[in-house]
């Protein structure tokens, strides 16, 4: 009886009219996270449309030509720039009007007829070695499904490639649940962070030391509201990526909510912690950054965490984000089994329940 008393829900109802009432936390509420939802989805893409390339063709064979014109109309080459000499086709990489430059041999059309691999150069552009890399791996594609002289020649079997659960790779499958999940995780920490430092600014923070609410009951008003907007804005942005950006959803709801609430009771805790370290605003915002920013990188959104050295995989263990992006990707692009989600809810279980005990300790040493 004590958790649902009358000083409880009177310090829930402040902390719901603190956040709701100020105009410029209702904006960065709403606002940020829908804009930066739309700008990251469509910005931070590895697929490349538009890349300039240069071609210098030593052979001048029908061969070549044939070749040439099916670069050209590829769907990612916005414009290919046909050189006569190595100076030219320095210059365009130098000055950044070209990502690559294809040189193709002078025999490649007596190579291609006797049934050998022509040695075709591509000089890529190092200042810009992601689109390079993914223009590689175009090419290839390019190269082999273009090679029919050769495959016969070879009398290979045809290998056909499949992609499950993306079969067209589309690249915005992939990031929108995981922009969305780290949206979640910035304002929902930054929110908490925010609450008892923005008590110590408004010197209202001695009015709760004298209250008659206990220290249990004014760590539960600091969460309560933090928890229901981050579970409300995560269910926004997962509604935005079905209806919005046409993502199909194929995993549980079920489980995808009760994920996203363990998720978010870890994100809580850590805020809290945050919160209790800090004393004004500023410092709080400041915090927030210093721990996001970390556990967007570590958690393996960009980058998988087996690429990274031991030290940061061990550190990846204890971060939130990390089992929570994979539920979230999982649930989009393919039905997850139990096991695996029990595997992944697991640790979140365990790390809010750590975070959420850390927080008590940190904030009841700042209210004695």
């Amino acid at each position: 009886m004590t958790i649902i008393s009358s000083p409880l829900r009177a310090l829930i109802r402040k902390e719901f009219l603190s956040i709701l009432r100020d105009p410029k936390t209702r904006v960065v509420l709403i606002v940020p996270p829908l804009v930066q939802l739309l700008i990251f989805s469509w910005a931070a893409t590895l697929d490349l449309s538009h890349a300039n390339l240069a071609i210098y063709d030593r052979d001048g064979s029908v061969w070549s030509q044939t070749w040439t014109e099916r670069i050209a109309h590829a769907s990612f080459v916005h414009q290919l720039i046909a050189v006569h000499d190595p100076g030219q086709m320095r210059r365009l990489i130098d000055t950044r009007q070209v990502l690559a430059a294809i040189v193709i041999p002078a025999d490649a059309a007596r190579s291609a007829a006797s049934g050998d691999t022509v040695q075709v150069q591509l000089i890529l552009d190092g200042r810009r070695a992601n689109a390079g890399g993914i223009l590689l791996g175009y090419l290839n594609s390019l190269q082999a499904d273009a090679s029919d002289t050769a495959s016969a020649a070879a009398a290979t079997p045809l290998v056909q490639v499949r992609y499950r659960y993306n079969a067209n790779l589309i690249y915005r499958w992939f990031v929108v649940p995981g922009v969305g999940g780290i949206l979640v995780t910035f304002v929902t920490m930054l929110l908490t962070a925010l609450s008892i430092a923005r008590e110590r600014e408004l010197g209202t923070f001695d009015q709760l030391l004298v209250s008659p609410c206990t220290a249990l009951q004014i760590i539960i008003a600091k969460m309560v509201p933090a928890l229901i907007i981050g579970c409300l804005l995560g269910w926004i942005m997962a509604a935005a990526a079905v209806f919005g950006f046409g993502i199909p959803f194929r995993g549980s709801l079920l489980a995808l909510v009760f994920s996203l609430l363990l998720y978010i009771l870890s994100v809580v805790g850590i805020g809290l912690m945050i919160s209790a370290v800090c004393s004004t605003q500023q410092q709080a915002m400041l915090g927030t950054f210093t721990f996001v920013v970390p556990s967007v990188l570590m958690s393996g959104f960009a980058t998988p965490t087996e690429n990274m050295p031991h030290l940061l995989q061990v550190i990846a263990r204890v971060i939130p984000l990390k089992y929570y992006l994979v539920v979230l990707q999982g649930s989009f692009l393919k039905e997850l089994p139990w096991r695996v989600l029990w595997s992944l809810d697991v640790p979140l279980l365990a790390i809010a329940l750590s975070t959420l005990l850390l927080a008590t300790v940190f904030v009841r040493a700042r209210l004695q």
